[in-house]
């Protein structure tokens, strides 16, 4: 009698096959603890950067010396609105340095920067970078139109430029200006911590854009002290820059494009 055999069922290994692996969280990436004079030294090394590439530097400086007029145009015509535009000009200084940030990282490689690859540097992450102008743009209109509201529920009629700023220090209108610096205030911090390295930080390690403003937001609130000074710092060089007839922008413009990659690439080390 022949045995009966039993077919050979498959068998199953126990071994499954190994997760893919996931890059390290945004949330885990080590940012640099910073002192007070960090920034100082920001400005000393954007002032570096600018006296080794001086006319691309100027071609800049240029740029925003004529945004400079511009805001001057828009003061004329909409003051309700020169204090946002302003206060965005500075803030969003990153994202128009793009070509400064370009600049600076070839001199840190030891490349000359040219001219026309800084202009051209957006576009290996033209798509991030447009949703994070996308971002900014938003919120700049918000803060018109916030601005625009304060002014309609103060003014029955917008003062013409001549009388405005007497109008607006006027002891009964106190209360506007504290609610008109409040509300700027708010967006000015929201726009500079998301932006403070966002786009240095898109343009050199090709990150999506919300990885971006996390990590700036991370940077600012472990460092609140010294990105205040920081914010302070552009804000007061920048505005003294306007006085002579906005011609101080054709240096400190650069400048402080320049300086701003180099606080990026203090806050967020190079990988090893």
């Amino acid at each position: 009698m022949n045995a009966v055999t039993e077919p050979e069922q498959p068998t199953t290994s126990n071994t499954q096959a190994p997760a893919e692996e996931q890059g390290p969280s945004i949330f885990s990436l080590p940012l640099t603890p910073l002192r007070p004079t960090d920034p100082l030294r920001w400005l000393a090394l954007g002032w570096a950067d600018f006296k080794r590439a001086p006319k691309l530097g100027l071609f800049y400086g240029l740029c925003f010396f004529v945004m400079g007029h511009a805001l001057l145009w828009v003061f004329r015509t909409a003051p309700a609105y020169v204090l946002a535009l302003s206060a965005g000009f500075l803030l969003m200084g990153p994202f128009l340095c793009l070509g400064l940030y370009h600049a600076s990282r070839a001199l840190e490689q030891g490349q000359a920067p040219r001219l026309g690859e800084s202009l051209v540097a957006w576009r290996p992450t033209r798509g991030t970078m447009a949703i994070f102008a996308g971002v900014l743009l938003i919120l700049e209109m918000l803060w018109g139109r916030a601005s625009l509201v304060v002014f309609a529920v103060t003014f029955n009629t917008m003062p013409s430029t001549d009388k405005l700023l007497p109008a607006l220090i006027a002891p009964e209108n106190i209360s506007f200006l504290i609610t008109y610096v409040v509300v700027g205030a708010v967006f000015a911090g929201l726009i500079f911590v998301t932006s403070v390295i966002s786009i240095p930080m898109i343009l050199d390690r090709k990150v999506d854009a919300i990885s971006a403003g996390l990590t700036s937001i991370r940077a600012s609130l472990q460092n609140p002290g010294v990105m205040l000074l920081w914010g302070g710092l552009i804000t007061v060089v920048i505005g003294l820059s306007m006085l002579p007839a906005f011609l101080g922008l054709l240096v400190s413009g650069p400048v402080i494009g320049h300086a701003t990659w180099h606080a990026y690439r203090h806050i967020v080390p190079r990988p090893a």
